[in-house]
């Protein structure tokens, strides 16, 4: 940068005193300063631009460097789940294969989906009666419900009995 003294920037004003005139001197020195702030003001513009444009090259290659490990650690999971997926396919053919070696004679029960699903039901319904906040000895001591009732149950219980006709609005 330039070196500008106080005994330079004197010299200078009365230089510009001498060559101007004292009638122009605060014009061309107003025109001066603002000349001077938008040539500090483009200047930081410009500054700023290029450091947004080097971080953003910063956050292009940094963005690239995760999808690479990203890339890398989806095809190393990946991976190691089929050898997993081979291991369990291969640890269940010989299962079989032992199991229909062993004793012909063995009992097996084969449960049908409609039994899994009652079953699945039931369970449902008995751990919703045994995890709520009530304790069973409280609910047998003053009559309250130790059962689930379904929603369909509840309607029908509490619809009234008199009226066949359903109102339609």
């Amino acid at each position: 940068m330039i070196d500008l003294g106080l005994t330079k920037l004197a010299v200078i004003g009365v230089v510009a005193l001498i060559v101007i005139g004292p009638e122009k001197l605060p014009k061309v020195a107003r025109m001066a300063g603002t000349l001077y702030g938008r040539a500090q003001r483009y200047l930081n513009e410009v500054k700023s631009e290029v450091s947004r444009e080097i971080e953003l090259e910063e956050l292009k290659n940094l963005h690239k460097e995760v999808k690479d490990a990203a890339h890398n650690i989806k095809s190393d999971v990946e991976n190691s789940i089929s050898q997993n997926m081979a291991d369990v396919e291969n640890a269940w053919h010989d299962a079989d294969h032992t199991h229909d070696t062993s004793a012909t004679s063995s009992f097996t029960s084969t449960a049908t989906t409609e039994d899994v699903s009652r079953k699945a039901r039931e369970f449902r319904r008995k751990k919703l009666v045994r995890s709520s906040a009530i304790p069973a000895w409280y609910k047998q001591r003053h009559g309250g419900k130790l059962h689930v009732t379904s929603g369909a149950a509840r309607v029908a219980r509490f619809r009234p009995r008199g009226n066949s006709q359903a109102t339609f609005y």
